[in-house]
């Protein structure tokens, strides 16, 4: 099996078994209580890359993204044209990938007044209330006389509030991120996730973008990224890390190094990176939880899990 391969048929299998709701159908519902998914492979012999965001109506997204690596001439489909494209070469569907307790978990957000979201500077007040929304003219009277911009704060005050308040954490923002070096030494690396519970429909987060979920060069190593998606995919984490081993650091320098960069930005982040170089050695770093990654190799007799801490410095 090559290196591609087992990238695929890992996340397809978290696809399958829903690991932790935030892999595959019925889990991390939108705005409408929909599951779409997010996925991506690369190649890091050929670098080539297929990947979907915001797919709907099929379940199996690592193998869409495969196909788009392999008969396209594209790195990235999303929405419901991917979907078509899906379908049009074999993938089961259309499908509901909603399930009774992926729905149970959108009604309760919604009747909690759709608390936590992912809207700011917004009327009515995204704080307290549920959408729509629309957008705060601030030369114009408001309708709503308990609105205030005091309410809001600074537009950074606000992302640090809502890291906190959106509470992210391996439940509600996880992502499978797989690193493998075959026996021929070629290197892959791929990610599936259904994204942030609660999302805004059409978003897509860091799952399908090169270079921040994962990214893999045969010369260097792979990384493979998951947390905070929205945060994570404006510093191409696992792009610096990857070009940092090239440059000589290890895999844990190097993730240590690329986390620092994202908490100096964005201090309450939550997220971790693993890495591999090309002679196999591994390490990873988090930031706002504790991290764990599973290694196997062929001198191994089974899988060995590993426990990050978060950074300190």
């Amino acid at each position: 099996m090559s290196a591609v391969d087992a990238v695929v048929e890992g996340c397809a299998t978290c696809e399958r078994l829903q690991c932790d709701g935030t892999v595959g159908f019925g889990g991390s519902p939108d705005e409408n209580g929909e599951t779409t998914l997010d996925a991506m492979v690369m190649d890091g012999t050929t670098m080539d890359v297929g990947a979907v965001g915001a797919l709907r109506f099929v379940k199996e997204a690592i193998r869409t993204a495969k196909l788009v690596l392999e008969h396209t001439e594209h790195t990235l489909l999303v929405g419901d044209q991917a979907s078509v494209f899906a379908i049009s070469l074999g993938m089961a569907g259309p499908t509901n990938l909603s399930t009774n307790e992926s729905l149970k978990k959108w009604s309760t957000w919604h009747d909690n007044g759709c608390q936590p979201n992912f809207w700011r500077n917004v009327i009515p007040n995204s704080n307290t209330a549920c959408g729509p929304y629309h957008l705060c003219a601030v030369n114009q009277e408001n309708e709503d006389d308990s609105f205030s911009w005091s309410t809001f704060g600074t537009s950074t005050d606000k992302v640090f509030a809502q890291a906190k308040s959106n509470g992210i954490s391996r439940q509600n923002h996880d992502t499978i991120s797989m690193i493998v070096i075959d026996k021929d030494q070629k290197i892959a690396a791929g990610t599936s996730s259904n994204g942030a519970t609660h999302k805004i429909p059409g978003r897509v987060g860091d799952g399908p973008i090169v270079g921040a979920s994962a990214y893999a060069d045969q010369e260097a190593g792979g990384c493979g990224a998951s947390g905070d998606g929205d945060v994570m995919m404006r510093f191409l984490p696992c792009y610096q890390v990857v070009e940092s081993m090239r440059q000589g650091r290890s895999p844990t320098e190097a993730t240590e190094d690329a986390i620092l960069r994202i908490k100096r930005k964005y201090p309450h982040f939550v997220g971790a990176l693993v890495a591999v170089n090309s002679d196999g050695a591994h390490g990873a770093a988090c930031h706002g939880w504790t991290f764990q990654y599973s290694v196997r190799n062929l001198d191994m007799a089974d899988v060995e899990v590993f426990t990050i801490h978060p950074i300190t410095i």
